[in-house]
């Protein structure tokens, strides 16, 4: 059965919407930013926040799944 979490496809994922738009600065950068701040309250803000974070949380489950299978 093939995983649908592999990486050559989380990647990608993470590389292209986890950091778009490139220019002036990613916009994962700027959500973090603005919630250290206290300044993250829109809720258009806070969509993009989770929109731009979840493919880093996925690539962070693979990568515990793979560290569990290594130590069972």
């Amino acid at each position: 059965m093939k995983d649908l979490l592999d990486y050559k496809f989380l990647i990608p994922l993470v590389l292209i919407l986890g950091f778009a738009p490139f220019y002036p600065q990613p916009h994962i950068v700027e959500k973090l930013r603005m919630l250290s701040t206290g300044t993250l309250k829109r809720p258009i803000d806070i969509f993009d926040l989770v929109w731009h974070a979840w493919p880093f949380v996925l690539l962070l489950y693979r990568i515990y799944r793979d560290m569990g299978r290594q130590t069972g």
